[in-house]
């Protein structure tokens, strides 16, 4: 039984590598995304914490986390220490949940990928057999940003300039997939990681 740790900058690509190791090579994914979005669906303790520090305007009208609304007070230039303090807020929770997910696939020795934008900063790497970084180039991120959430090119701009540099990423990863490619290029990139890194699949 394989972990996997998938980490990288957004829009790098970090969610393609993990649909090839899911589709192609049967590994679970523990999503800490889809994780941090579940928690922040009315009610948990999770949104009640955010709400108390951001206030009751970063709320919807469903009672849930309003992304856009909590977007522009935390990313951007200015606001370093108020993404600090959301990321403090939300990775204890996240957490909980990746470490139960992780061993309920232990017990079922199952291949398991852990995709987490912040696996460094929350240290999510020593509970990884191996990391990944995907990097990628700023024009296909700030592409890919603004396709898949909706936002303008500044938007898609500034939240990369709130982000880690490559080096961040490269440095701390035990492996390195570069995604300026299609999709097929990547899916040999991942087939490569696995022979180098002999995982059973």
């Amino acid at each position: 039984m394989t972990v996997i740790g998938i980490t990288g900058p957004s829009g790098a690509g970090k969610g393609a590598v993990s649909i090839i190791l899911r589709e192609k090579y049967s590994f679970h994914i523990i999503d800490a995304d889809s994780i941090y979005h579940s928690l922040v669906s009315a009610p948990s303790p999770c949104l009640e914490e955010i709400t108390l520090h951001f206030g009751s305007c970063v709320i919807n009208e469903n009672g849930a986390l309003d992304r856009k609304a909590l977007s522009p007070l935390v990313f951007g230039i200015g606001n370093e220490d108020k993404l600090l303090l959301l990321n403090k807020i939300t990775h204890k929770y996240v957490i909980e949940k990746i470490l139960s997910d992780i061993e309920h696939c232990k017990a079922r020795s199952a291949n398991c990928v852990v995709d987490a934008p912040l696996l460094f900063e929350a240290d999510l790497q020593k509970y990884c057999d191996f990391t990944i970084s995907v990097i990628a180039d700023a024009k296909s991120r700030i592409e890919r940003i603004v396709t898949r959430d909706n936002i303008s090119k500044e938007k898609a701009m500034e939240r990369i300039s709130s982000q880690k540099s490559d080096d961040y990423y490269t440095s701390r990863a035990n492996y390195v997939i570069n995604n300026n490619g299609d999709i097929s290029l990547l899916e040999s990139s991942v087939a490569k990681m696995l022979s180098e890194r002999s995982v059973a699949t």
